[in-house]
């Protein structure tokens, strides 16, 4: 990724119009971009600074920017659900996901919450991906490819984590599968002591599934779930009030840590 100096070509922008709406574009040399009738040739925004303004051929302005991971997340290239950003900013601070670190990732997706994790690890650390789905895969591998850039620490297997998880002192489990209480003894044997298991699952019932795995292991230790309710606020002139629309549930947050020894059952 190349956080900083002007826009290069081949890079990701996002143009942003007088309502704030934004728009993902790449920088492809010889192509223009075209929003509501207007053309921004493409050559015209290569060299420019971050944050630079410029005016389509209807006149229009457009603030220029690199996209944030929060941006670029809900319009990446996807045959699935992607995991929120708020759920993202969650999952990276209650697993500790920390540099250096060894995570083990099962249910890849788009690779949103993957470009997250390896931003978070480091070039020190390593991420080893799970997908069973080959056609989830290739599009995980397309959008690093296009959104993040070249990730040598980063591992991706098609297969399922239940039978094919073989790794070895994991600092970190990260699961996004509708049936996480398969992984239970297994992510034991990986984990560090002292390590971190968490998942994403989307209902109550799951999480009850889940949660009543972890406590009959006897192998897990301060068990949490939680969610987050995002809401964001309408500011202009004297009118201040919360926006219509909000990003309320999409997932619960369940995490673990690994213990040293399995509690006997009484």
């Amino acid at each position: 990724m190349l956080p900083r100096g002007p826009l290069r070509e081949g890079e990701a922008i996002i143009l942003l119009d007088r309502k704030d709406r934004e728009y993902l574009r790449r920088l492809n040399k010889g192509r223009e971009i075209s929003i509501r009738g207007g053309r921004i040739a493409v050559e015209d925004l290569i060299g420019q600074e971050d944050g630079s303004t410029i005016r389509s051929s209807m006149n229009e302005p457009f603030v220029v920017v690199r996209p944030t991971l929060a941006q670029l997340i809900p319009q990446l290239p996807r045959k699935a659900q992607v995991i929120y950003p708020k759920d993202i900013a969650l999952i990276l601070i209650w697993a500790d996901i920390f540099p250096g670190a060894k995570v083990i990732e099962a249910g890849v997706g788009p690779g949103a919450l993957t470009m997250a994790l390896l931003r978070a690890v480091g070039s020190e650390g390593s991420v080893i991906s799970y997908e069973i789905r080959p056609e989830f895969a290739q599009m995980a591998r397309d959008n690093i490819a296009a959104f993040y850039g070249p990730a040598p620490n980063w591992t991706l297997k098609v297969g399922d984590i239940i039978t094919d998880l073989d790794e070895v002192d994991v600092d970190r489990i990260v699961l996004d599968l509708p049936d996480p209480w398969h992984v239970t003894q297994k992510a034991w044997e990986v984990l560090r002591p002292g390590g971190i298991l968490l998942s994403y699952l989307p209902t109550v019932l799951q999480i009850k599934g889940w949660v009543d795995s972890l406590k009959e292991h006897g192998g897990f230790a301060y068990i949490q779930t939680m969610e987050s309710l995002l809401r964001f606020w309408h500011t202009k002139e004297r009118s201040v009030r919360p926006q219509h629309r909000m990003v309320a549930h999409t997932g619960f947050i369940t995490l673990a840590r690994r213990t040293a020894s399995v509690k006997p059952k009484p």
